[in-house]
């Protein structure tokens, strides 16, 4: 099983950025945390705050034999156009992971242009949402 979790922008400010929000663990403590939990998954983890190197992770999955990708796009769930696209364009399956509950917060966050090409939308459950994600992927392709 081969896996790519992919976060955007200000997620390596995690465990620092809004703690009252996002929590208190980094993205290396979910790195870690996932790998310790799924020692047989073949993970890649990417953060990137441009638009443009998300979307050539995403461009790239296909070609790399990825089995899908835990995505969490951050702010450009509920902006980008181009990910939405980027995300319809490849033959991998893809679930957006929110630490926070979108759908309780500012109005502007509660819809995503993301989920619609997606497989599946984790929200509210802060890091265990990336943990739910690669079951899923693991029940998937059993």
């Amino acid at each position: 099983m081969k896996l790519l979790v992919l976060n955007g922008p200000n997620l390596n400010l995690l465990g620092t950025r809004e703690p009252d929000v996002y929590g208190h663990e980094t993205l290396d403590d979910v790195e870690s945390g996932l790998r310790s939990a799924f020692p047989d998954v073949d993970f890649s983890f990417r953060q990137e705050n441009g638009e443009g190197a998300l979307i050539d992770h995403l461009h790239t999955a296909h070609r790399r034999e990825l089995n899908g990708v835990v995505f969490n796009p951050g702010g450009y769930t509920h902006t980008s156009v181009a990910l939405r696209d980027a995300v319809a364009s490849i033959d991998v399956p893809v679930v957006e992971v929110h630490l926070s509950n979108v759908h309780a917060r500012e109005d502007f966050r509660r819809t995503s242009r993301i989920a619609p090409v997606c497989i599946g939308q984790i929200s509210g459950l802060g890091t265990r949402g990336y943990h739910l994600a690669v079951r899923y992927f693991l029940k998937r392709n059993e």
